[in-house]
């Protein structure tokens, strides 16, 4: 699902930058460049919207490993710029699949 994640965003005009960073706190599916704003992408599938769906597993605790993993990338990067947490939320079966992009999901 990441591979049809990175392809809708390269296709609105965003750089990948990074596919599965993974640190002790976590892991990030997808980093890319949107001009001057790093974007911090999680990826969720689901087969259907029942119990809320794909942006709906995006819970608060999963939302406080993205932190920490973006930090870590940030330190190890030494990088000092604007970023944002996005979720790619990929519902349905093979072939009849939504894709459903959420920028700025949450807050840092």
């Amino acid at each position: 699902m990441e591979e049809t994640a990175a392809r809708h965003l390269a296709a609105a005009g965003l750089e990948i930058v990074e596919q599965n960073f993974r640190t002790r706190s976590g892991e990030i599916d997808l980093i890319a460049r949107d001009g001057a704003m790093l974007v911090f992408v999680e990826v969720r599938f689901r087969r259907s919207r029942a119990y809320g769906g794909a942006a709906a597993s995006v819970d608060r605790r999963k939302q406080q490993k993205l932190l920490a993993a973006a930090a870590s990338y940030l330190q190890q990067k030494r990088l000092d710029c604007p970023c944002r947490f996005d979720v790619i939320a990929i519902e349905g079966r093979d072939g009849e699949q939504s894709v459903d992009w959420i920028k700025s999901a949450f807050e840092a």
